[in-house]
């Protein structure tokens, strides 16, 4: 018999749907979805009808309620949320990414304030998160899905079993924008392309490495230090709006590049943007001592369809932001599979009932919030390469 697991969702949009989507296929426990939450309340009673779920309008009462929650709000809501879940001593799923700065009134303005001071911000929201839970019987799960996509895991196989020395490794998330509302106002989402985009394949770089370490020296090998540009190219003068792009950013870059120094001297490669069409760029390139890899999350070619006529396909999903579905395309069978999204959420649900610590946990959380801030840092200082002060 499975155990029952009393699961919350905290906020009412696109992370909300897909998961509790995912949720549907855990396997490792019967996960009884008590609700939802959302400082919206017409938002909450929508989602709620929708899914079949009763919505409440108190958040202490719903964390009552509740085994685990899922927080699936925008960045600028995570860190006092997570903290009240963990004060009643619940297990809490943040999704990405973790925290952030977002100004300290609504006159804020992304595009003046100090990268240093910004730093130095994101960097006690995160430390103050980590003290809540060092404090609570609850445990703070990074809901990172690159981490668990399968192609990952795959080569996390791959360097543990010929014990690899990774060198190199390229990585990008890029797609023609995000889906959500808030996005593109940095009071709200903490950044552009590099913390919305880049703290994906940015999670997952930090995480291979880490594995590297274990294997080769009982520890994690860590970032040591960041060199990134960043640019508003939808906010250019000259910029010829066709309707294919999102251009709706008011004071946030649409894209970065971020070159990455380990404390062993290897390096890593990211690009994040909002300039690609086709549908979403997801792909990690792992250059090793002993092999290479090419991770393609999306998209890849299980599945190529060619269909003449668009309205043919309106009523089939093909995959995320794809912009059209005439001629051919890499349409994705499953593509919560190939992103990892039930992976990630049953290997949660195990550590909630196991009580170990998730692979994808607040310290791999930390370190991405705490480099990606350097990088804004460094982007500052016209590309300048800026140690990373993390927590040891």
């Amino acid at each position: 018999m499975k155990k029952n697991v009393r699961t919350g969702i905290i906020g009412s949009g696109y992370a909300a749907q897909f998961h509790l989507d995912a949720l549907q296929k855990v396997n490792v426990a019967a996960v009884d979805v008590t609700g939802v939450y959302s400082r919206n309340p017409q938002n909450a009673q929508k989602f709620a009808s929708k899914n079949g779920l009763s919505s409440f309008t108190s958040l202490a009462e719903f964390i009552n309620a509740s085994d685990v929650l899922h927080v699936c709000t925008s960045p600028v809501s995570h860190e006092e949320i997570a903290i009240q879940v963990l004060q009643q001593n619940k297990d809490v799923i943040i999704e990405k990414p973790l925290t952030g700065y977002f100004g300290s009134d609504d006159s804020f303005n992304g595009e003046t304030f100090s990268r240093k001071v910004g730093l130095e911000q994101a960097a006690a929201s995160v430390k103050r998160m980590l003290e809540a839970e060092k404090a609570s019987k609850g445990m703070i799960m990074y809901a990172e899905n690159w981490i668990y996509a399968p192609a990952i895991q795959k080569e996390k196989e791959v360097i543990e079993k010929t014990k690899a020395q990774i060198l190199w490794i390229q990585a990008q998330q890029s797609h023609s924008g995000s889906h959500s509302l808030d996005y593109g106002k940095w009071k709200f989402s903490g950044g552009g392309s590099l913390m919305g985009k880049g703290c994906h394949p940015l999670s997952a770089v930090i995480y291979l490495k880490a594995v590297e370490g274990m294997v080769l020296n009982g520890k994690p090998i860590r970032p040591k230090s960041v060199s990134c540009k960043t640019h508003a190219i939808t906010r250019l003068s000259g910029f010829k709006n066709q309707g294919h792009l999102r251009d709706s950013y008011t004071d946030v870059e649409d894209h970065a590049s971020v070159h990455l120094v380990f404390e062993d001297g290897t390096i890593a490669d990211i690009v994040a943007n909002e300039l690609v069409h086709g549908g979403v760029k997801n792909y990690l390139e792992v250059h090793a001592n002993n092999h290479r890899t090419i991770c393609n999350l999306t998209p890849n070619n299980a599945m190529q369809t060619y269909n003449p006529a668009d309205a043919n396909f309106a009523d089939i999903y093909v995959s995320e932001k794809i912009g059209t579905k005439q001629g051919w395309s890499n349409m994705s069978p499953d593509e919560s599979w190939f992103n990892g999204y039930q992976h990630e959420l049953d290997a949660f649900y195990k550590s909630h009932l196991s009580r170990e610590e998730a692979e994808s946990n607040s310290r791999l959380a930390a370190d991405v919030i705490v480099t990606i801030y350097t990088a804004y840092l460094s982007a500052e200082r016209k590309g300048e390469e800026v140690t990373i002060e993390l927590e040891h």
